[in-house]
C-alpha cells in the first residue's frame, strides 16, 4: 500500500474504504460479509475509512467490526455531520455524540461538514456558532481534523476553501468530471492552499467500471498494458499530485484484492502520454451520447441570474449516458441544494452567455431543454421539500 500525507504529515493510504455501500440483508448491514471485507482492507494497509451519519447502518457496523477485531488504533475514521439538520450547537452535539456511540470510539480523526455546497450555507452555520463548536471539539481531541464534502462548481468550491482554515476536503472527481463539479481547477486550488483532497465517486457510481461503451471496452482490452476499467480510473487519479486518497465502495473480497494490488503500485506520474491518450479516447467514446458539446470552460459565466450553465449541461449530458436519475441527482446537487437556486428555469434569455461561448452552443435553447427534462412540477415540489428538510 502506498501512502500520502495529510496536512499534518500523517500517512493516509492512497486507497480509502467508502463505507456507504455495505451489503444489506433483511435486518440491515450484512455484518459477517462486511467484517471479512473490512479486515481484508485493514490487513492490506488501508487506513482511511469513510462513513456518514445518514448512511444506513454504516457507522454502527464499522464501529462494531473495528472494536470486535481490536483494530481501532490501526485506522482513521472519517465521518460527516448532517449540518443541514442543525439549528443550534446543541444539535451538533447530539448528532456527533450519536455518531461516536455508533462508532464505539471517543474521537474521529477526520470530520466533515456533509454536502457543504456553498459559502452562504457555511455563513448560516457560522451564525449558529459552528466555528466555536469545531474549536471546542478539536481542542478536546474528539475531532482530529475538520473538512467538508462538496458537490458544485469550481468557483464556489474555491470560495469555500478560503472561507475557513480547513484541514482537508472531499470532492467528486474522475476523468469524466475533470472540468465539472470542483474539477481540476478546484483540486489544484485546494492543493496549492495545502489542503489534502479525498476523492469520492472515482468510478461515478460504478459507471466507469462496468457500463462503458463497447468501443471503450475494446480499446482497453486491446491495449498493451492490462488494467481493468476501474483500475484505469484509479490510476488517472493517483497520477496527480493533488490527489491524497481515492475512496472505493468495495463490497467483495475480489474487488478489495484487485484495488489494493493496484494501490501498491500507485504513484504520481505513473501514466505515460500514451496511457493518457487512451483515457482521452475512452472519454470521447463515453461522450458519444452527449447532447450538448459543453467543455466546462466556464466562459459563459457569471450569469446575471446565477444560472450554473456548465453544471446544468454536465448534469443534462450525464442524464443521457449515465441514466436520467444520475443526471437528476447531479442537477439537484449543483443547482437546487444551494442557498441561491441556480437552475435552468431562472434563465431570462438575455443571451450574454452565448457571446462568450467558444463552442458556439445555443445556450438559451439548451437550457430550455434541460429545464424541460429536470424541472417538471413534481420534481420542483420534491426539491422544495428536500431543501426545506435540509434547511438550505
Amino acid at each position: 500500500m502506498q501512502y500520502r500525507k495529510d496536512k499534518y504529515g500523517n500517512p493516509v493510504s492512497v486507497l480509502g474504504y467508502g463505507c456507504m455501500r455495505f451489503t444489506q440483508s433483511v435486518t440491515g448491514v450484512n455484518l459477517n460479509k462486511a467484517e471479512s471485507e473490512i479486515m481484508a482492507a485493514v490487513n492490506s494497509g488501508i487506513n482511511y475509512f469513510d462513513t456518514a451519519y445518514i448512511y444506513p447502518g454504516s457507522e454502527a457496523a464499522l464501529g462494531e467490526i473495528l472494536e470486535k477485531n481490536n483494530v481501532r488504533e490501526k485506522v482513521n475514521i472519517a465521518t460527516k455531520l448532517p449540518h443541514y439538520l442543525l439549528k443550534t450547537p446543541e444539535d451538533a452535539d447530539r448528532y456527533f455524540n450519536t455518531q461516536l456511540a455508533r462508532l464505539r470510539t471517543d474521537h474521529v480523526e477526520y470530520y466533515l461538514m456533509h454536502m457543504l455546497n456553498d459559502t452562504k450555507t457555511f455563513e448560516r452555520l457560522k451564525s449558529i456558532g459552528i466555528e466555536d463548536w469545531i474549536k471546542k471539539n478539536k481542542e478536546s481531541g474528539k475531532i482530529g481534523q475538520i473538512g467538508f464534502s462538496y458537490h458544485g462548481n469550481s468557483e464556489e468550491f474555491c470560495r469555500l476553501v478560503d472561507a475557513y482554515p480547513w484541514d482537508f476536503c472531499m470532492i467528486q472527481y474522475n476523468y469524466m468530471d475533470e472540468n465539472s463539479q470542483a474539477g481540476k481547477k478546484g483540486i489544484e486550488y485546494a492543493a496549492a492552499k495545502g489542503l489534502p483532497v479525498m476523492i469520492m465517486e472515482p468510478l461515478r457510481g460504478g459507471k466507469l467500471a462496468g457500463d462503458l461503451p463497447q468501443a471503450a471496452k475494446d480499446k482497453i482490452n486491446a491495449y498493451k498494458i492490462k488494467r481493468s476499467p476501474a483500475i484505469w480510473s484509479f490510476s488517472w487519479l493517483w497520477n496527480q499530485q493533488a490527489v491524497t486518497c481515492v475512496l472505493s465502495g468495495m463490497n467483495s473480497l475480489e474487488m478489495i484484492k484487485e484495488n489494493t494490488a493496484a494501490a501498491d503500485m500507485a504513484a504520481v506520474g505513473m501514466l505515460s502520454g500514451e496511457d493518457m491518450a487512451l483515457i482521452e479516447s475512452i472519454k470521447q467514446d463515453i461522450r458519444g451520447a452527449v447532447k450538448v458539446g459543453c467543455t466546462g470552460c466556464r466562459y459563459c459565466i457569471p450569469c446575471p441570474k446565477g444560472v450554473d450553465i456548465p453544471g446544468i449541461f454536465s448534469a443534462y449530458n450525464r442524464s443521457f449516458y449515465d441514466g436520467k436519475f444520475a443526471g437528476l441527482k447531479d442537477y439537484y446537487m449543483c443547482t437546487v441544494l444551494r442557498r441561491d437556486v441556480s437552475g435552468a428555469g431562472a434563465c431570462i434569455e438575455c443571451g450574454k452567455c452565448e457571446k462568450h461561448c467558444p463552442q458556439g452552443i445555443e445556450i438559451r435553447k439548451e437550457l430550455k431543454r434541460a429545464a424541460k427534462r429536470f424541472e417538471k412540477p413534481y420534481l420542483k415540489l420534491a426539491g422544495k421539500i428536500l431543501k426545506k428538510v435540509m434547511k438550505y
